[in-house]
């Protein structure tokens, strides 16, 4: 039988058996009335001595009473007596007790009266609530970390996951403590002003929850730094080969490092060898950095050198698996860019796989040359004072925030984009899923999760910022990121993954590249993708990933960094991991 058929069928055999009962326990008033002056009538006159005799009628009439005796002529007439004057009466009591209040002037105690026991209760649970959210406060205030020791902070990774979990539970207490205070002061507010009783309930705004992903001290004015003053005619060709972009600007920060401490100018490479630098880089803002040259292109080289530009010394940093990092097809880039080199040569026995921890003075002592231009192979693996170079805008002194920064235009489109679609808070997700699998399958412990732990940790990141919107940069396919925005919801409501969308004419936050005709360029949108992500409130990061790794060095830099910044599901491993070939 149909479940819905089955119940209605239940209902009406309930409701049939109250009726019934109710017919034959619990006469109407009504009829009561009107039976109990039929048997005045008939019966008391007749049988005045015999009580015995009336009260075996009086219960016999009540047994067989019928629906149809209240409307019999003597009854209705009854009721039609009956009725009005009870109103009557009923009226004058009421308005002889309002009369007698009014007149008597008698005061009573708001609270007397129900809505005032009601308005008592509203401010003794208003209390209460504002007693619970101090409490709350102080528990959230524990939780956060501590600034001195952000940096070096050794807890049990196992340990984060669930530390992370009591957090957001405390920050979802917070926010339904703020609801239930809003909804019962919401009847006691007109407009901006609210009733007396209830001002001292008002105020949300202390303590600030936004001091949890407060921005990281990274202590500026403790920097270790050395000078770069370049002998202007000695030159260090910077040779960079290994992997895509993010690769080789990290690379060209180290070789600044190793152009300052050789006393030389870095050469930039020329876009017939290398990336095109001069439409992702600001370079001549290096050089203002400084106060002075320390960096060319190529092409002011080349003029220089009167088109032949020859590198005297080639000297490698890597000497396995083959030297200088550098293939065949690089050396004829080289050439086909009119640079003549000599015979490439090692200057030491060094592994890319096991790079030896190197000093200032093994540099010096190995790379130093009286040639006017020397180039040094790929040092984008080189392990040289990692400490000093990795710090915060450095090792070099300079007068900006960070001397390798994207170009002007990448800057303001960035700029532009944030005002147009997201806003001051957000989360910026750098999401590599793109060839991302088998490299951190081959990686202990992998990186690579599986999309609904993803967006739990997402989640908890977005709990933690309380931010309304999150940023993605990502290369996955629309099936992963279609599940994706799914799944990441918080209290309810979906935070939306924001992704740049396609070129229209109707927009005009990327209108300067646009200008430029740059929009488009596969590594001017990587640059924007960073810029963007180095602007955000908060950052997740993918492990293993030096696209990752250079919006962090920005971050730094910039001092945009969080003490929430963290790569996805930091301190876990997936929950599921498929088996290597």
């Amino acid at each position: 039988m149909d479940r819905t058929s089955s119940s209605s069928s239940d209902d009406d055999d309930d409701r049939q058996n109250l009726i019934d009962q109710t017919d034959r326990k619990l006469p109407t008033p009504r009829s009561t009335a009107a039976a109990a002056f039929h048997i005045a009538d008939d019966d008391i006159d007749n049988n005045s001595n015999n009580r015995h005799y009336f009260h075996h009628q009086l219960r016999r009439r009540f047994t067989s009473l019928k629906l149809g005796d209240l409307f019999n002529k003597r009854s209705f007439v009854l009721l039609a007596i009956f009725v009005p004057t009870f109103l009557v009466i009923l009226f004058f009591v009421t308005d002889m007790k309002s009369l007698l209040f009014t007149t008597g002037n008698f005061s009573s105690s708001p609270y007397d009266s129900a809505s005032g026991k009601l308005l008592e209760s509203e401010l003794r649970a208003l209390y209460l609530l504002k007693q619970q959210q101090v409490s709350l406060f102080n528990l959230w205030n524990q939780t956060l970390p501590n600034p001195t020791n952000s940096t070096s902070n050794h807890s049990d990774p196992a340990q984060i996951p669930l530390l992370d979990d009591f957090k957001s539970a405390v920050l979802r207490q917070i926010s339904l403590n703020r609801d239930i205070q809003q909804v019962l002061l919401s009847p006691h507010r007109t407009g901006n002003s609210t009733e007396p009783d209830f001002r001292d309930f008002g105020d949300f705004e202390n303590p600030s929850l936004g001091d949890r992903c407060r921005a990281v001290d990274q202590q500026f004015s403790q920097r270790r730094t050395i000078e770069w003053k370049p002998n202007s005619n000695k030159y260090l060709f910077a040779i960079c080969v290994s992997g895509q972009m993010s690769n080789h600007l990290i690379c060209l920060e180290k070789h600044m490092f190793f152009a300052a401490l050789l006393n030389r100018v870095l050469v930039i490479p020329s876009p017939k060898v290398d990336y095109q630098f001069s439409r992702v880089l600001d370079i001549e803002h290096i050089n203002k950095c400084l106060g002075r040259t320390v960096v060319v292109t190529f092409e002011e080289l080349d003029e220089k050198k009167k088109n032949h530009v020859h590198i005297d010394k080639f000297i490698c940093y890597f000497s396995h698996p083959t030297p200088c990092y550098v293939d065949d097809e690089h050396v004829k880039k080289l050439k086909g860019a009119g640079v003549s080199m000599n015979k490439l040569e090692s200057a030491w026995v060094e592994d890319v796989k096991k790079p030896t921890k190197r000093t200032v003075q093994d540099v010096q002592s190995k790379f130093s040359s009286n040639d006017d231009v020397i180039a040094i192979g790929d040092v984008f693996f080189a392990d040289l004072e990692q400490e000093w170079v990795m710090q915060a805008r450095g090792p070099l002194a300079h007068k900006c925030k960070t001397l390798i920064e994207p170009s002007r235009l990448i800057m303001l489109t960035a700029q532009r984009f944030i005002q147009t679609f997201l806003g001051k808070n957000f989360v910026a997700l750098h999401f590599r899923r793109h060839g991302f699998l088998k490299f951190c399958n081959n990686k202990q412990p992998s990186c690579f999760y599986p999309i609904p732990q993803a967006a739990d940790c997402i989640i908890r990141v977005a709990e933690r910022a309380n931010a309304p919107v999150v940023y993605l940069s990502t290369d996955a396919a629309e099936s992963e990121t279609g599940l994706l925005q799914s799944l990441v919801v918080v209290n309810g409501k979906t935070v939306p993954l924001v992704k740049r969308p396609a070129r229209n004419s109707a927009e005009k936050w990327d209108a300067l590249l646009y200008r430029q005709g740059i929009e488009g360029d596969a590594q001017v949108e990587a640059m924007l993708d960073k810029t963007i992500c180095a602007m955000s409130s908060v950052f997740i990061g993918a492990s293993g990933s030096t696209f990752t790794e250079d919006i962090l060095r920005l971050r730094k830099d910039w001092g945009s960094a969080s003490l929430c910044d963290e790569y996805l599901c930091q301190g876990e491993d997936p929950n599921f991991i498929a088996e290597n070939e």
